[in-house]
């Protein structure tokens, strides 16, 4: 039978310090643009964070430039298939974090950080008496799939998290805390801020949601619906254990439903879980005023059940 997975997905980071970052923004640009991959980059002075996708040639010759620079050689990658492009465009940017905290006294992963456990490792610690499981991601992320018994962050982005550990910190006292995203990146910088805050025994899954997926012992075990990612994909199964189980629920009606839309008021873009009818009928608006906003989408161009 013909391979259909013409193209891969990689999805790695590494916190290292990168000095003049913005011209090496620049290169990395230019290098990837001869490669010919698409993808989004971001380059920071304490290291890159990236998801890019390509033909195998093309994203093995970026793994192979990548651990030629000592910086990067030990970087993982976290290697998905798929029939074709995930990203429309490139994007190579420069910004002040990889991981966005903007933080008085920033955390160095490289200095304090959670104990890293590898899947099988976290799998058998899910599995015990106290310990508390928290979702490193953002609230839309663990609607549409979690760990089970993991707790729901209340917020809509990783800025947001300082403050919740402030405020929730108390109820993890004296309990295991296993921490867990979606390739690792925000969970070394989320378990140092829990270690800050003065709690003790913080574990975090290494290679994140991802790796646990296709790691051969755990094989995504306990994992409840879908992963989102942040590229046109927009979600990727991971239980390959116990097979998927559908829990995300439409924003408007509450039916069983795993599909993402944007708010299609321009000013709004609310991401929302929202099922075919749902989004013909409030004109896959998340509100009756972006709804009737003048600056809609479906003000602009036919009605279309398709996002």
């Amino acid at each position: 039978m013909k391979n259909i997975f013409l193209y891969r997905v990689l999805l790695y980071y590494k916190y290292v310090r990168i000095n003049e970052y913005e011209k090496y923004a620049d290169l990395h640009l230019k290098f990837c643009q001869s490669l010919g991959v698409k993808g989004r980059i971001v380059i920071a002075p304490e290291g890159i964070n990236g998801t890019i996708s390509g033909t195998e040639e093309q994203t093995n010759a970026y793994i192979y430039a990548m651990r030629m620079d000592d910086r990067f050689r030990d970087m993982e990658f976290k290697i998905d298939n798929a029939e074709g492009h995930a990203f429309k465009k490139l994007y190579v940017r420069p910004k002040n974090e990889i991981v966005t905290l903007k933080l008085e006294e920033d955390i160095d992963p490289n200095q304090i950080s959670g104990k890293r456990l590898k899947p099988a490792e976290f799998l058998e610690e899910m599995k015990k008496d106290n310990v508390v499981i928290i979702d490193a991601r953002n609230d839309y992320e663990f609607d549409i799939g979690h760990f089970k018994n993991a707790i729901r962050p209340d917020v809509r982005n990783f800025k947001q998290f300082p403050d919740w550990i402030k405020k929730n910190k108390e109820r993890f006292k004296d309990k295991k805390i296993l921490a867990y995203c979606t390739g690792g990146i925000r969970c070394e910088k989320f378990s140092g801020l829990l270690l800050r805050e003065g709690l003790v025994d913080v574990n975090q899954l290494h290679g994140g949601i991802i790796a646990y997926s296709k790691d051969p012992i755990t094989k995504g075990s306990m994992f409840e619906g879908k992963c989102y990612v942040f590229d046109e994909r927009i979600s990727v199964e991971v239980n390959f254990a116990e097979g998927y189980t559908l829990i995300g629920k439409c924003y408007h009606c509450g039916k069983p439903c795993d599909r993402y839309v944007n708010c299609a008021h321009l000013s709004c873009h609310f991401q929302f879980i929202c099922c075919d009818e749902c989004e013909i009928k409030y004109k896959r608006s998340c509100s009756k005023e972006c709804e009737e906003a003048e600056d809609h989408e479906w003000n602009r161009k036919p009605v279309s059940n398709k996002n």
